[in-house]
């Protein structure tokens, strides 16, 4: 099986597609199969992006922009 990247935005409607279907009544694993991908990557995801929105990530993208940055100024 081929692997995928998601973007940051992909991430957070997946999960939140999930969770919806959560809301519905599903299973956790009925969810996250119908979403496409493995429960390993689910739950790493909600520990990564969990309670995250679309405001908080492009806040978050700007801070490691600053920081990457800063450490290329900082090298010798």
């Amino acid at each position: 099986m081929t692997r995928k990247r998601f973007s940051e935005e992909d991430i957070l409607n997946i999960l939140r597609q999930v969770e919806m279907d959560l809301a519905g009544g599903q299973t956790v694993e009925s969810a996250i199969r119908k979403a496409g991908i493995s429960d390993a990557t689910y739950y790493k995801w909600r520990k990564m992006y969990g309670g995250v929105g679309k405001a908080k990530l492009h806040e978050f993208k700007e801070m490691e922009r600053e920081r990457a940055i800063e450490a290329h100024c900082r090298r010798p």
